[in-house]
């Protein structure tokens, strides 16, 4: 919105300017403002440090107070948010956000991993990815909505991000804390009946002894970090680190941040390029939905490969449209042109939303043993706040420099992650989480570095699904 870039980002205001004005400037770069880039990154800079913080908070007081102090983070954030006078306290504002962020992607997919029936728990994790596209889908409908009320259109649209915040905190407030959570605290009893009660029966009696394993195990590992970097973990550890790397090098977040930013620097009016965000926030909700029902049918795998295919296409398409449709003299594109990279973008996004989104944070989350879960799950995301931050700090720059060539950047990426995906990555489908150990035993690399005897849960009994 030009009201709130004009009072925090002046700067950009005057690219913009020069280059609407067919003055020098280059289409690419009017966007490229380190205070914008520390505003849009800082959220994640925050976050990456709050994991470290969360992760034992979660293993002591357990998931459902983990989401309510990320509740009352971003109830703090959008406050300052909303009444900010200056980038210092909008700034702020953001750290505390991205205090929220960091506190609950510790704790939502551990919750929905250890609540969910094996057979259901693609489908019940990946809802959190499917929520989560929805409030950028509301976001970007927010700020269409808000764009024409001047001056004051921004501080609604930060506001209005107190609903969902104070949604978290009464939430978390009525939760049922996870029987692996209870269990790894002592309260055996209370975990049993919180078992029986999501499950809607009585008959937990075999799960329930499985959790009980699974917690002992647990409770013999004092430092979990460490543990985390031994041999028999070590496969978890490389795939839920390479998957957040590889998350951020699709290039989704930097063209979500940024979406609006980008439109405009390809030619859209700012109504337009508020209107093209929401039509890709759509399309990331529907095609997150295809993952959520096929995820537990098709298995992790097909949609990741899947998945990066389809990016790496529409990627290159992008590319070659922008290297022959817009030089820096001219930021117009053709109207055929536009209507084309718009569904390319749109072409990239709905196979992110299917695959490499929600299962980036779907694997990790059922991967790890109980002994290292929390901290796994603290590493993954670390490792993912980081590398956001990294894109979010430095893509207006990277744009500026590569111009066209950033989607061919990204797409070299993709490429890698395909193969990395076909060589590295074993199905989970419809592996019960306390038995993952034998999908390490049986796969042709990491099995050199599992032997059967570091499966602390026992082999698969008969009835177990066969990889």
């Amino acid at each position: 919105m030009d009201s709130f870039l004009a009072k925090f980002f002046p700067k950009v205001v005057e690219n913009k300017q020069r280059v609407q004005a067919n003055a020098m400037g280059d289409a690419y770069c009017q966007y490229n403002d380190e205070s914008l880039q520390l505003f849009t990154s800082s959220l994640y800079l925050a976050a990456l440090i709050s994991t470290f913080f969360a992760s034992p908070v979660t293993r002591k007081y357990g998931r459902k107070t983990t989401l309510l102090i990320a509740g009352m983070f971003f109830d703090i954030g959008v406050v300052l948010n909303a009444a900010a006078g200056n980038l210092n306290t909008l700034i702020f504002g953001r750290i505390f956000l991205g205090f929220g962020v960091g506190f609950a992607n510790q704790g939502v997919p551990l919750f929905l991993s250890e609540v969910a029936p094996t057979h259901l728990r693609g489908a019940l994790n990946i809802l959190f990815q499917l929520n989560v596209t929805i409030g950028i889908l509301f976001a970007n409908l927010v700020n269409y909505g808000t764009l024409r009320i001047e001056p004051w259109g921004w501080r609604l649209s930060l506001g209005i991000a107190g609903i969902p915040a104070v949604a978290l905190t009464i939430g978390s407030l009525v939760l049922v804390e996870t029987p692996n959570s209870l269990m790894e605290r002592g309260q055996f009893q209370r975990a049993k009946h919180v078992l029986q009660k999501i499950r809607g029966t009585d008959n937990v009696q075999a799960e329930f002894e499985d959790l009980v394993e699974a917690s002992r195990v647990a409770q013999e590992v004092k430092h979990p970090f460490k543990n985390l970097m031994q041999r028999q973990n070590r496969p978890q550890l490389v795939i839920a680190s390479a998957l957040q790397i590889f998350q951020q090098f699709t290039g989704i977040n930097a063209i979500m941040f940024y979406s609006p930013v980008l439109f405009q620097t390809l030619g859209f009016k700012n109504d337009a390029s508020l209107y093209s965000a929401v039509i890709t926030g759509a399309v990331n909700v529907l095609s997150t939905l295809v993952s959520v029902y096929s995820v537990d049918k098709l298995g992790r795998r097909f949609l990741l490969l899947e998945g990066s295919a389809q990016m790496f296409v529409s990627q290159v398409a992008v590319a070659v449209l922008l290297g022959f449709g817009i030089k820096n003299e001219k930021t117009e594109l053709s109207h055929g042109a536009a209507i084309v990279i718009v569904l390319m973008v749109c072409v990239f996004v709905s196979a992110f939303a299917w695959s490499w989104g929600p299962l980036g944070w779907l694997i990790p989350s059922e991967i790890f043993p109980l002994e290292t879960r929390s901290s796994g799950q603290s590493v993954t995301v670390s490792i993912n706040m980081l590398f956001t931050f990294v894109i979010a700090q430095a893509f207006l720059s990277m744009l500026c420099t590569f111009k066209f060539g950033i989607f061919l950047f990204f797409a070299a990426w993709v490429s890698v992650m395909g193969v990395f995906t076909f060589l590295f990555i074993p199905e989970t489908k419809n592996i019960p989480i306390e038995e993952m150990g034998v999908v390490w035993r049986e796969h042709w690399f990491w099995k050199r570095l599992v032997s059967s005897t570091d499966d602390k849960f026992g082999q698969l009994d008969s009835k177990s699904p066969e990889i």
